[in-house]
Order: structure tokens, then C-alpha cells, then sequence
């Protein structure tokens, strides 16, 4: 790496050394009911308040001892000069020699804050650039939200350009402009498109076409599509520009496919972390742009509480060193997550990528094979849908699988009266995991119980308590990724399926086989007639 590197994987601490001795002796047979029962303060020894988000922990399987010991952990990893580094706008992305600056999109303007920054040249020439984007990107979902002919907004992205955005217009729908809908397109497969084209009339359709490098196989092979549908239809060559817009640094391969309006970012903008960017101008059309800033404000708040409060009450840091306790000591290789509550739906496909794309790794940052398990499975559903799928599984079946449940004190504007049974289920469903029913006679009706979960509260679903509830997701797979001795901000496990594809593609016409394994080969002679 080109920077003083400032910490240390986990497994070659003294710390890590004494949590195995701590597991082996009192860990592994840790019962929650019998630590309720010892400590009457447990609720609030192992809960608090962050920015916009309460945690409850008590349900988890630690005490006192084992956190104390986690906390030694990161310490003696150097978690908190490592933090300091992507803060400074070192180049901690060591594969890519990048910085890691998301957190940057949130940072306000000195003018705003009325605080003279101070930071290295990097951040500062970075923050000059992010808020002359920022004002250019607000202006024009505000020209966007005010033209009354445009009704129908098209985001084509794929990955990071997609699942961002979609998360959050879909969260914040009690906030959309009442004129404006907002659809989102990935899959290559033509069905998605196509089904929404039938729906639309190219005069009132703007497309968003979302990818850093314009090159994207699936977000241009789309965008050649609309194009094609948007000419068909009577659309002009000129009319392109009005309908559609480019979130892309590549202004020439932009330029060449008929666009003129423009909105870039930077190569230390990760896709997954991009929804800060130029990439949220879905969301900023969605919400407004005083509705993005404050999304940018509860993100910052969080920002601050990582980066400055001590690891003891460090909510980010808290639940990393949990997602290590369980993976790497018990041995749970999932993690379900139940957000209760319908605007929350497509966060569980949002920290699959955010997760499991950023720590999903088998070798630490040196590019050496790792011993131990890093991220696990995250998956889920809102609830209380998923209590009528997998909560069978996750109750009585043979894993433990920790639940992180979310909920909402208020209500959305509509069918109030139906959130006291929502928001009872998800108290119901900890309450059940917990405590189970282990002495039933009838084994069909037996429940183990002792299975750990952890609760997350918001007030609501507002754009602030929802930018601090993605930053803090963030920060918590940094933390992670760092006691692991992980690089989380590279992803070349997706590169060699795209190589792949490329060389497959021109085959399926010719039939083409030499060279490849026998069931590659087999497949393809049968898919080859229908090119």
C-alpha cells in the first residue's frame, strides 16, 4: 500500500488470543435468559442513542466481559488511527491506490457550517468540487420537479446506480413530487424495460442514464434501447437532449450517444457508497432538494458520531464488533434483516450489496489468504412478510441466524391506525427469539429460544433519519472490514464474470465451443438456435 498502513488484522492481536479463551469458557454456552435475570440494567447497559437511530444490543449474546474484550480488540488493530486515515483522505483502497471519501458528499460547506475546515489539501479541493456539483445537481431536479410535461422519470443504472437511489425514492414516497414518478431499470433482461416502455409516451419521459464510465454492458445496452423506443415513437434527434440526461464522468462517450446535460463524480466515489453524488438526482427529483440536503445532514450527524465519539459508545464500531463475535467465534454465517416497514422494503437488497460486495473477501489487504470467515449472508424481507417465510426457519431451525430488526416510533401518513399491530409483531418476533419456549413437551411446539437479535428505532422515516441510518451501515462495514484486515472498497470478484460474459456472448451466434468446459459447451449448443 502507498501510505503508512495503521493497523493490524485481528487474528495477530493479543486480544483476539483471550476472546477465544473468553469463548471456549463462557461464550459459547452465553443464555439471554439468564443474563436478563442476573442484571436488572441489562436494557440500558447494552443500549443508546446515536444520531437519529436508537439501538437496542441486549438481546445479543455478550456481556459486560465480552464487550470490554471486543473493544481491546479494535484497539490493539488500530481501528481508531485506520478511521482517522479514510477521514484524512489517505488511499486506503490500496488495490485501486484511490482514497475513500463518500463521507465527503455529506460534509457541509465551510459557509454552511461556519467553520473553517481543516483537512488536507485532498478534502479540501475535494469539498470545493462536491458543492459546486451538489448546487448544479439541485438546480436541475428543481428545473425538473417544475416542468409539468415531464411526469415520468427513467433511471437506468445498474449496481450501486440503482440500488441506492431505488432504496431510498421508495422510502421517502410520502415525500415525492405528486406529479412526478420515479421507475428504476438494472436487469439486462429486456422484459424489465420493455414492460415499463409499453407504459410510458416519450414527451413526458426523462431517462437517467447512471454509469461512471458510460461503458457499463448492462446500464448502455438498456440505454441504446430507450434511445431506439424514444425514436420510434416519434422522438427527435434533438429531442434527446431535453429527455435524456447523463450521470457519468465520460462526457465524451455521453456527448457521441446524443446527450448534452451532464453530472460527473469522482474515482473516490465508490458505486455503492454513490447515492451522496450526482448518482441521487432521482432521489433529489423525488424529494427536492432541501428533501436531499437534509438526507446529506443525517449522514453527516452519523459521520461525526463515527469518527468522534469514543469505540465504548460507538454505534457503527458496537455492532462491527458483534458482526465479528458472531461470525468468527459462533459461527452464525448469516444475518436476516427485518425492517418493519413497507417504505423500508428494498433495504435488505441494498446492504446485500453494501455488505457482502465490500467485505465479501478471502484475503486480507496485502492480498494474503485469510484463516477466518469474514461477511456473512445478509438477507431479509420487511416485515411482517418475512414472519410468514423464513421466521420458521429462523425460530426452529437447526442455524442461528441473528435478526436486526427496524422500526419506526411514528407512523407513514397513511392507515395509521394499522401501525401499533406492525410495530407489536417486530416487538413480538425479539421478544419469541429470545425466549422461545424450550420446556414444551410437544417437540413441534418447542422452541429453543437464546437466539440474539438486535432492535434499531427511528422516530420516522424522514430524509434525515434515513441518511443516518445509511451512514451508519456504512461506517459499520468499514469497521468491520478493518478489524478483518480487509480492503472493503475494491470488488474484482465481479470483474471475472463480465470477462466471461464478453467472451460467451459472440458464441451463442456462432456456436462456437472450442475451448470451454463440457457443460459450458453443452448449454450453449442448446441456447445457441434461439440467437
Amino acid at each position: 500500500m502507498s501510505f503508512a498502513d495503521p493497523h493490524t488484522r485481528c487474528d495477530r492481536t493479543p486480544a483476539w488470543q483471550r476472546l477465544h479463551a473468553h469463548y471456549d469458557a463462557a461464550g459459547r454456552g452465553f443464555d439471554l435468559r439468564a443474563a436478563f435475570e442476573r442484571d436488572a440494567r441489562r436494557f440500558t447497559r447494552f443500549s443508546q442513542q446515536a444520531p437519529y437511530v436508537f439501538a437496542d444490543l441486549s438481546k445479543n449474546l455478550i456481556d459486560a466481559q465480552t464487550e470490554a474484550l471486543l473493544l481491546q480488540l479494535a484497539r490493539e488493530c488500530g481501528l481508531e488511527a485506520y478511521r482517522d486515515a479514510m477521514f484524512a483522505g489517505a488511499p486506503i483502497n490500496g488495490t485501486e491506490q484511490r482514497a475513500v471519501m463518500h463521507w465527503l458528499l455529506r460534509e457541509p460547506s465551510p459557509a454552511q457550517s461556519g467553520q473553517a475546515l481543516e483537512a488536507t489539501d485532498t478534502v479540501a479541493n475535494g469539498l470545493r468540487e462536491v458543492h459546486a456539483t451538489l448546487d448544479a445537481m439541485l438546480r436541475l431536479a428543481e428545473r425538473v420537479r417544475a416542468d409539468e410535461a415531464i411526469t415520468d422519470i427513467v433511471n437506468i443504472g445498474i449496481g450501486g446506480s440503482d440500488l441506492g437511489p431505488a432504496m431510498v425514492v421508495k422510502a421517502l414516497d410520502d415525500l415525492r413530487h405528486p406529479g412526478k414518478r420515479l421507475h428504476f431499470v438494472s436487469n439486462v433482461d429486456g422484459m424489465e424495460l420493455g414492460s415499463l416502455l409499453r407504459q410510458l409516451r416519450p414527451a413526458n419521459t426523462l431517462f437517467l442514464i447512471a454509469s461512471k464510465t458510460f461503458t457499463t454492458l448492462e446500464t448502455m445496452t438498456n440505454a441504446h434501447a430507450a434511445r431506439e423506443w424514444f425514436l420510434a415513437q416519434g422522438g427527435s434527434q434533438d429531442g434527446l437532449v431535453r429527455h435524456f440526461y447523463a450521470l457519468t464522468t465520460n462526457l465524451e462517450a455521453a456527448a457521441q450517444f446524443g446527450i448534452e446535460t451532464t453530472l460527473g463524480f469522482w474515482d473516490w466515489v465508490g458505486g455503492r457508497y454513490s447515492l451522496w453524488s450526482a448518482i441521487g438526482l432521482p432521489i433529489a427529483i423525488a424529494i427536492g432538494a432541501q428533501g436531499f440536503r437534509d438526507l446529506l445532514a443525517g449522514a453527516h450527524a452519523m459521520d461525526e458520531h463515527f469518527r468522534t465519539t469514543p469505540l465504548e459508545a460507538n454505534l457503527p464500531v458496537r455492532l462491527a464488533l458483534l458482526d465479528l463475535w458472531y461470525r468468527n467465534f459462533h459461527g452464525f454465517a448469516s444475518r436476516s434483516m427485518a425492517p418493519y416497514s413497507h417504505g423500508l422494503r428494498r433495504l435488505p437488497a441494498y446492504l446485500q450489496q453494501l455488505e457482502m460486495e465490500s467485505n465479501g473477501k478471502g484475503v486480507d489487504a496485502q492480498g494474503d489468504p485469510l484463516p477466518y470467515a469474514t461477511a456473512p449472508v445478509v438477507w431479509g424481507e420487511p416485515g411482517t412478510n418475512g414472519q410468514h417465510a423464513f421466521f420458521q426457519m429462523i425460530h426452529q431451525g437447526p442455524d442461528t441466524v441473528p435478526v436486526e430488526f427496524i422500526a419506526l416510533r411514528e407512523p407513514g401518513r397513511d392507515l395509521k391506525g394499522q401501525h401499533p399491530r406492525l410495530v407489536a409483531n417486530a416487538l413480538a418476533q425479539a421478544r419469541a427469539l429470545m425466549m422461545g419456549r424450550p420446556h414444551e413437551q410437544d417437540g413441534h411446539r418447542r422452541f429453543a429460544g437464546n437466539r440474539p437479535s438486535t432492535f434499531l428505532l427511528l422516530e420516522c422515516l424522514d430524509p434525515a433519519s434515513l441518511g443516518a441510518l445509511i451512514a451508519l451501515y456504512e461506517h459499520r462495514v468499514f469497521a468491520s472490514g478493518a478489524l478483518w484486515g480487509i480492503n472493503s472498497f475494491d470488488q474484482w470478484g465481479v470483474e471475472l464474470g463480465k470477462t466471461i460474459a464478453r467472451d460467451l456472448e459472440p458464441r451463442l451466434a456462432t456456436g462456437d465451443v472450442q475451448g470451454l468446459d463440457a457443460s459450458t459447451a453443452g448449454l450453449l449448443r442448446r441456447l445457441a438456435p434461439m440467437a
